[in-house]
């Protein structure tokens, strides 16, 4: 079985990427078979591409209707998702696990 068919939730909009010294950016969040994708959709904005085998831990935390997932890669970075919508979020959190 493909790593695709396990994605409850492939596209989620309306995510924020918070991440240490860049600015909050708001967009799409993609869920493919070995990436996840997040972009603004805008110019002059850079895009979020992350391998699955990059990631080193995940915690999730539940604020109201809103969700966060917190990244921790291998190389060191530490990646903040506010995604709308504590089943989204729960779909996105164990699909990335």
């Amino acid at each position: 079985m493909e790593f695709a068919e396990l994605i409850k939730t492939p596209r989620v909009d309306n995510v924020v990427l918070h991440r240490p010294f860049y600015p909050a950016v708001e967009g799409t969040l993609c869920l493919t078979g070995h990436h996840l994708i997040l972009s603004s959709r805008q110019d002059n904005t850079e895009e979020l591409w992350l391998l699955h085998s990059n990631i080193d831990s995940i915690e999730k935390r539940f604020v109201g209707s809103l969700g966060t997932i917190i990244i921790k890669c291998k190389d060191l970075r530490i990646i903040q998702l506010d995604i709308p919508g504590m089943e989204e979020c729960l779909n996105i959190a164990s699909s990335i696990e």
